[in-house]
């Protein structure tokens, strides 16, 4: 009688959602799964783009997984978790962030059913990361190397890595000259970490064909007063003097008061302004430099001045653009024009300043440093533009991965066939549950292929059914077989060129598996009840808190 009479616990605020249990799990897969399948379209060389309009206007098309995953607005906390390893893979790898979300969505989708039985997720957990180390271990000595070949040999190499890279993107069609262009542009900042140093300017109109490589800097010409015309708009091998301060006439940023006890006073303040912009003008020329930049103004006084001796000048540079040509030129960004010397002056071996489409580009080749590179993206439209710059972002990434940890590994959903073989032979020697677990963390990697055949109209079934039988033969000679994007057969990716550097699929199985561990092991979710109110100040506070990031189950698609 006593235990009737108990008062009842109120632990959480009156309101307070607590979802919990396998429920709220098979949910939280469900979510995942939601998310999955908006990208799954987009992976491969015949991927289908995604036109994403947001509530400012803008519309972007990509087929590119991050850039999708960005834009969706995701509110669901445990879908979340798809969006960080999609991003991750991009800063980290660059490319297969299509691939790491299907993974992980895969991963899920095979242990629901076992979570609906009553398998406890630790058990799974378990089993995929086992699965997940055997998996890279193989992968790592399935790797063939490039290393030690020729510098002919690896260029061509790259460039097959950075083709396999861009078949899938919207500049699919002209992969061969963007794969040279990456490559090159890679090699020439060598083993600078700064990503930067290679600039990517974009100029709509024209052709794929008419984007063309600086082996130096190039940018846009800048904001110009009168007498810019005038001024020599070519030159070989000359002196590049870089600053950081404005050289035009200022007035006093204090309210100055000046008491002059004599009218014929005033004109010499007058004077002394001129004579501080004429005494900086003058140390520029006499510095013996050619070409003058700075990233602050330079007044319609000091390009009359410098075009009047023969001196290029381009003033409001952007930070970028200067850091660049320092970096180029082995010059140093100067505070000061006093006591210039020639060691703080860059060069090059020729400067000049030509037409692309409407614009007008300043471009510095040649350089003595070399260790950047500017390439210059020309094509219809504006959207258009901005796809293929990123996918060459994704192609530089690839390249400068492979220089670094040079080794490869057969692309068109080969490795993937061959783990999953490798995998599923291994789980045969395991005795107990964790051999039904690892089985169908090997069935999942099969999700590759299978999408691969999917988005470019092929029968999955039957081609999936070659690769098995392929990759089953003892003598391991069907390891590199995957799909054939071209005929809709399998064939041998490392015959035709169809590679991808081992790095790329090591971090997409690793992320993959850990975001799948981590939903799983997930339980129970607490929602604040502010956060549910939709409207109103209770929501802004509740956001405020941090409640915000958990409002409701479903997701906006």
């Amino acid at each position: 009688m006593t235990s009737m009479l108990q008062p009842q616990i109120i632990l959480l605020k009156e309101g307070t959602d607590t979802s919990q249990g396998k429920p709220q799990l098979i949910s939280n897969i469900n979510a995942c799964m939601g998310v999955v399948d908006i990208v799954r379209t987009t992976l491969g060389p015949r991927g289908m783009d995604k036109l994403i309009h947001d509530e400012k206007g803008n519309t972007t098309i990509s087929n590119d997984g991050a850039t999708i995953m960005k834009l969706l607005d995701i509110i669901h906390p445990a879908a979340k978790i798809l969006v960080d390893i999609a991003k991750s893979q991009d800063s980290e790898v660059g490319d297969g962030t299509t691939t790491v979300v299907l993974l992980a969505g895969e991963f899920l989708k095979e242990a629901k059913p076992y979570i609906e039985d009553g398998v406890h997720p630790q058990n799974l957990i378990r089993s995929y990361r086992t699965a997940s180390t055997l998996a890279i271990a193989k992968i790592k000595e399935l790797a063939v190397s490039i290393e030690g070949k020729s510098l002919e040999e690896k260029k061509s190499l790259l460039a097959k890595c950075a083709a396999t890279t861009l078949s899938s993107k919207l500049i699919g069609g002209e992969k061969d000259f963007f794969a040279t262009m990456v490559v090159d542009a890679a090699l020439v900042i060598g083993n600078d970490d700064r990503l930067n140093m290679i600039g990517i300017k974009k100029v709509p109109g024209g052709t794929m064909r008419d984007s063309f490589l600086v082996n130096g800097v190039a940018f846009k010409k800048t904001f110009s007063y009168a007498g810019f015309e005038q001024q020599p708009k070519k030159f070989v091998n000359p002196k590049i003097l870089l600053l950081n301060i404005e050289l035009e006439l200022k007035s006093e940023k204090e309210n100055a008061e000046i008491r002059l006890s004599d009218p014929l006073q005033y004109q010499s303040i007058v004077d002394a302004e001129w004579n501080i912009i004429y005494d900086k003008l003058d140390k520029c020329v006499k510095s013996g430099a050619k070409v003058v930049l700075s990233r602050l103004a330079i007044g319609d006084l000091a390009t009359q001045y410098f075009a009047d001796r023969d001196i290029f000048c381009a003033g409001r540079v952007t930070e970028e653009d200067l850091q660049r040509v320092a970096a180029a030129t082995g010059g140093n960004v100067q505070t000061t024009v006093n006591n210039v010397i020639d060691e703080v002056m860059g060069s090059c071996e020729l400067f000049e300043e030509k037409q692309v489409g409407n614009e007008r580009f300043n471009i510095f080749s040649g350089c003595p440093s070399g260790r950047t590179a500017t390439i210059v993206l020309r094509g219809g439209a504006d959207q258009f533009i901005e796809e293929a710059e990123r996918s060459l972002h994704d192609a530089i990434m690839i390249v400068r991965r492979a220089l670094r940890n040079s080794t490869i590994v057969p692309g068109g959903g080969a490795i993937d066939m061959e783990l999953s073989r490798y995998l599923r032979q291994h789980s045969r020697t395991i005795a107990g549950k964790s051999q039904l677990f690892i089985n169908s963390y090997a069935k999942s990697l099969e999700v590759i292929p299978r999408q691969l055949c999917d988005n470019a109209g092929f029968d999955a079934t039957d081609v999936l059914n070659k690769l098995r039988q392929k990759h089953a033969l003892p003598s391991g000679e069907g390891a590199p077989y995957g799909v054939d994007i071209n005929t809709g057969g399998i064939a041998d990716s490392f015959a035709n060129f169809v590679w991808e550097p081992a790095v790329v699929k090591i971090n997409a199985i690793n992320a993959a598996t850990e975001a799948a561990c981590l939903v799983l092991s997930v339980d129970e979710t607490v929602k604040n009840p502010k956060s549910e109110s939709a409207q109103g100040e209770a929501a802004m506070v509740g956001r405020g808190r941090g409640g915000g990031g958990f409002r409701g189950r479903g997701m906006r698609r």
